[in-house]
């Protein structure tokens, strides 16, 4: 017996991205749509809506199924010293160089859990800058950042970050840095105390600060063109002259207004800001 699939048209996605922005002030309307469009589907199928109407009605006046909505929604799929590489680079090209300021200011954009602010903090902690640098972990969803705060991660995962955390070039046991509580590794306070968790939609907010190093990996590509520029642009009114650009292994800068006055490191995708 084939099971019938529920059909969501792109009206009622247009409709429902309204909603979102009137009630909510969030703007999705630049999401990459056949993305978006999949991921509305499968929370619609999950739990069971009788209709869309009703989906959009609960959406719209339930702030507790908001938040689930846009949990499910946003994608959070991320892990301590992913690419390895890409940390052996910032470990040995780019934080020497900016140790050599008084003070650090690293934005991380899209965040999600806090895996890579966590990673970025083991860094600058064993290259003896920690105590110079302040790390501001953002993301859209609230969620993720109350789970990032908490610094407790699956110990079943702790293997495998710490065989990424070997291959970024980290010589220390990686395991005296956190805590194993039942099925749970809790990192140190003294690698927390220098993030802030913090909410900014990439869409709508407004540059925040002046930094020296932004990484924002795997974001862009959930975004069309138009956003991606948008938000590359954001980028670069917050970076300082000579700061660095991190992106995600299939993003790039190649095509944005911004890319003549940036250099990128060979390798990685890193670009330096030159003007």
């Amino acid at each position: 017996m084939n099971i019938e699939l529920p059909v969501i048209s792109d009206l009622q996605i247009d409709d429902l991205l309204s909603d979102l922005l009137e009630c909510y002030g969030y703007d999705f309307t630049g999401y990459s749509r056949a993305s978006l469009k999949r991921r509305v589907l499968r929370l619609y199928m999950l739990d069971k809506a009788l209709s869309f109407a009703e989906f959009r009605y609960k959406i719209r006046n339930d702030s507790l199924y908001f938040k689930r909505f846009v949990e499910q929604i946003t994608v959070n799929v991320t892990e301590m010293f992913r690419d390895p590489t890409f940390f052996k680079t910032l470990r040995s090209t780019v934080l020497p160089k900016l140790g050599t300021y008084p003070f650090i200011r690293i934005w991380l954009a899209g965040s999600s859990t806090g895996e890579e602010a966590y990673s970025i903090s083991i860094v600058l902690k064993e290259l003896n800058l920690l105590h110079k640098s302040l790390i501001y972990a953002t993301d859209i969803n609230p969620v993720v950042l109350e789970k990032a705060a908490q610094g407790m991660f699956a110990l079943s995962q702790m293997k495998q970050y710490s065989e990424n955390y070997i291959l970024s070039g980290g010589t220390r046991d990686f395991s005296s840095y956190y805590t194993a509580k039942y099925s749970l590794a809790k990192f140190d306070e003294e690698l927390k105390s220098k993030i802030i968790f913090s909410t900014h939609n990439l869409v709508s907010d407004h540059s925040f600060n002046e930094f020296q190093l932004i990484l924002c990996r795997n974001v862009l590509i959930y975004f069309d063109r138009d956003l991606q520029h948008k938000v590359l642009q954001l980028f670069n009114d917050s970076l300082e002259d000579l700061g660095y650009l991190a992106l995600g292994t299939k993003e790039t800068l190649d095509f944005s207004q911004i890319a003549k006055d940036y250099k990128r490191l060979p390798g990685e995708k890193i670009w330096r800001k030159v003007k």
